[in-house]
């Protein structure tokens, strides 16, 4: 029997390393993007991100950081009790620190509802109270008279401007940018998923199997290699002429 022509042999070799290429991508491709899926939705379970958290803690951080220094400045200024009535009960604006204060717990209740319990994804939020907060500050620090009051008339106000911008731009440039980040890998991880779903899992070699006998006069003839894949290939010279007689 006359060998196969050169063009059969050549397409019968990219068949059979074409199937293999998808066999390949549909035995490791799926198990490493369901692992990746998983770890996404894992963390979705969580119902806030690390980065997120971390936010939330800072704030929290705010808010006590400046309670503790109010604290300090009631009891060095003549005791907690004394000082106390005198700055809220007697509250002046030109002199009292106890609005600094309420501006932490506000920055405190607005960033942890927005955030933390509404999850939100805006800088909205983040903005409204930096904006009130400097904008509270600076008139503060312009119309009063803390700075005759020693130390604590420099340090409240600084501290709590600059804890409102590190809260601004920690929200600004980490945490909304890197949850995008995430979201945008799992929506890719789930379309690569599923399209290696539609790869079809390769054909065994017993799949594998000639085409029918081919009728007399045909010059080109259906190479089989599973039930839903087949490629034309031309007969052999020696199959014509057998058809012919």
């Amino acid at each position: 029997m006359n060998p196969l022509p050169q063009d059969m042999e050549n397409a019968l070799t990219g068949s059979q390393s074409s199937h293999a290429s998808l066999r390949d991508v549909h035995s490791i491709n799926p198990t490493q993007l369901m692992a990746r899926i998983e770890s996404y939705e894992g963390r979705e379970k969580k119902g806030i991100s690390d980065v997120r958290r971390t936010f939330c803690l800072f704030v929290t951080f705010d808010l006590l950081f400046v309670t503790l220094l109010w604290i300090i400045e009631l009891n060095v200024n003549g005791g907690i009790e004394n000082t106390l009535e005198k700055e809220v009960v007697q509250y002046d604006y030109y002199s009292s620190y106890f609005d600094i204060f309420l501006l932490a717990v506000f920055r405190f209740k607005v960033l942890i509802l927005a955030y933390a319990v509404c999850r939100l994804r805006h800088w909205w939020a983040i903005a409204l109270t930096t904006a009130v907060t400097s904008a509270f500050l600076l008139a503060k620090v312009i119309l009063s008279k803390l700075f005759s009051q020693g130390a604590f008339g420099y340090v409240l106000p600084i501290i709590s401007f600059i804890l409102a911008w590190i809260e601004t731009w920690f929200l600004d440039f980490k945490v909304l940018p890197q949850e995008a980040e995430e979201e945008n890998r799992l929506l890719i991880v789930q379309d690569a998923s599923e399209r290696a779903a539609l790869i079809p899992g390769g054909l065994s070699d017993g799949q594998f199997y000639s085409p029918p006998e081919s009728e007399a006069g045909k010059k080109f003839d259906y190479l089989c290699f599973g039930p839903s894949f087949r490629i034309l290939v031309p007969l052999p010279p020696h199959l014509n002429t057998l058809g012919k007689h």
